[in-house]
């Protein structure tokens, strides 16, 4: 009887890393690839720690510290992809979420690209409130959305959808009103329109495929916690002042922080340093107190990431 001897079978260590690689759960975010949105989800990303290339013309990119893939798409586009599960998750408008009716979580909101969809008619006619709008044509990019107003406040009239370029419409006779997204409102006032009637507010969400499965999820999880990190330091500042010890008491009791104060002494005797957390929002009013206290020396410095 012949003998038969097997090699063990091995693999080579670089495709060995390659299988690991190709067989790790990734999460797949969509963004925006240019415009409105784009930079500033871009730059949030980055904030939370994560490091891919985004100056190449690639719509598909995979992080290099984070099991995430970044795909590259037109934001109308986004809401689909994620109620579809080609991405499990998204950056993008609440309005484009609703205009698109699909479903999809919200998992959290943003905070920036905040926007207004409101109704708009020329400057020389005299609003009198939705009764105005019966019977008129209005042209949108938000059909949907403007169905469902109109259809809340009862009032019949012609919607037009048109893409892109919504504010000539009253000029060139295909529309007597707009609705659209607004901004500032300098757009109108540029071409004749006075804003009328606003409806809805939106700000960048992300969202998320339903029922998302176990592996994904705690990928997920960490993404939102690094993102609410991002924006509770923006939300906030770090602040040290210089104050005599006879007056930490009272200038404690200002000061919020997080908890309480942290408080050390000075080289020259009778003197403290504290240092806390201070809101955005009442920063000013909190260092008007500061300063009638007796604090000194007030120094204020932003905060790249806070986690409670």
């Amino acid at each position: 009887m012949r003998a038969f001897f097997f090699k063990p079978f091995s693999i080579n260590p670089a495709k060995r890393y390659k299988l690991k690689q190709n067989m790790e759960t990734i999460l797949r975010i969509a963004v925006q690839k240019s415009g409105r949105l784009s930079e500033k989800t871009q730059e949030l990303l980055k904030l939370c720690g994560l490091d891919f290339n985004s100056g190449t013309s690639q719509l598909k990119i995979k992080a290099n510290n984070f099991p995430l893939e970044v795909l590259f798409l037109r934001d109308d586009d986004i809401p689909g992809y994620v109620a579809s599960g080609v991405a499990d998750i998204g950056i993008v408008g609440e309005n484009g979420v609703d205009e698109k009716l699909v479903t999809v979580d919200t998992i959290h909101k943003l905070g920036f690209a905040k926007c207004r969809v409101s109704i708009a008619i020329p400057r020389r006619f005299e609003y009198t409130g939705t009764d105005y709008l019966e019977g008129k044509r209005i042209a949108t990019s938000y059909p949907n959305i403007l169905k469902k107003f109109l259809k809340e406040k009862g009032v019949n009239a012609e919607v037009s959808e048109i893409s892109g370029s919504v504010e000539i419409a009253p000029a060139i006779g295909l529309a007597d009103a707009i609705c659209d997204i607004v901004s500032t409102g300098s757009t109108l006032l540029a071409n004749g329109l006075k804003e009328v009637e606003t409806f809805y507010k939106s700000e960048a969400v992300l969202i998320a495929t339903p029922g998302m499965n176990g592996e994904k999820k705690p990928l997920l999880d960490k993404l939102v916690f690094r993102i609410k990190a991002v924006q509770k330091a923006k939300k906030n500042k770090y602040i040290i002042l210089n104050a005599p010890n006879h007056k930490v008491d009272e200038i404690a009791r200002i000061l919020p922080g997080m908890k309480s104060p942290t408080i050390t002494p000075l080289a020259i005797e009778g003197w403290s340093a504290l240092y806390s957390v201070v809101a955005e929002d009442e920063f000013w009013e909190i260092c008007e107190k500061l300063h009638e206290a007796g604090a000194e020396g007030i120094l204020v410095v932003p905060i790249e990431k806070m986690i409670y």
